[in-house]
């Protein structure tokens, strides 16, 4: 059976079957549940199923993908769910991975809506626009760190594991790729109300260009903005300052 490659669906199919191995090992040993978003042509499926997982179903919203995964990998039949992860109901098990070759148009929706899972999710392996999966692993003191970068370490420790090539890839994307892996912290640096926090952190963020004490005023009293640190942009902050912040001075965080 023959598939297509749906660029309205961010399709960019891994080939490369040493990247392929190499993605599937740095899932933990120890894993017993896992979810695999997006198996696109079973690059990485095709190892996933080699091993004696607990429970294991992929995610795939292309019908087109569901059959020939099902004709090319019969034991994969009833392990494929056919919908939209982003649309995705949380599983029923306690605690659960995720590994994927994340559709780029949608990554970074993919790691928002894991957040909201964030107690149940022990790793995720990820493969993202370089850009994006930079983003997600930079600290303070970058351009590329913000919002995702924040709320993420706050509550997964962040590696980034390779580059990937385009030549790796079925059609080459324009850009280079990168694989991360998060791993649940035993304790999150946050654990107060996080929708109240992530509002927070994305208004800290806004306006970027500007001072905190700039970016806030419309928020905060002038004298609560009178400590050095809001002579800072948001990007200077690491992960604890933004915590002791939020803590300190923001309304909802101090209720809390």
């Amino acid at each position: 059976m023959q598939y297509t490659h749906k660029k309205s669906l961010g399709q960019h199919f891994l080939h490369d079957e040493s990247i392929c191995k190499e993605i599937v090992a740095s899932l933990h040993p120890n894993t017993k549940h896992l979810i695999e978003i997006g198996p696109g042509a079973g690059a990485l499926t095709k190892y996933l199923i080699q091993h004696a997982w607990d429970d294991f179903y992929c995610i795939e919203l292309d019908r087109e993908k569901v059959l020939y995964l099902e004709q090319t990998i019969p034991s994969l039949k009833g392990k494929i769910r056919e919908l939209d992860f982003l649309e995705a109901p949380k599983p029923s098990w306690h605690n659960f991975s995720v590994i994927g070759n994340f559709p780029y148009n949608i990554s970074s929706q993919i790691v928002f809506k894991l957040l909201e899972w964030r107690g149940a999710v022990d790793e995720v392996v990820g493969m993202f626009q370089k850009e994006v999966a930079v983003r997600i692993a930079s600290k303070e003191g970058n351009k590329d760190y913000g919002i995702l970068s924040v709320l993420t370490q706050c509550y997964f420790e962040l590696e980034y594991l390779m580059d990937v090539p385009p030549h790796c890839f079925t059609p080459a994307p324009k850009v280079m790729s990168g694989v991360i892996r998060m791993r649940r912290r035993e304790q999150p640096l946050f654990d107060g109300d996080y929708n109240a926090f992530r509002k927070f952190i994305k208004v800290c963020f806004n306006q970027r260009r500007k001072t905190l004490r700039n970016g806030l005023k419309s928020f905060l009293p002038a004298d609560q903005l009178t400590d050095s640190i809001f002579d800072k942009r948001a990007e200077q902050l690491s992960v604890s300052d933004f915590i002791a912040l939020y803590n300190t001075r923001w309304p909802a965080g101090k209720k809390s």
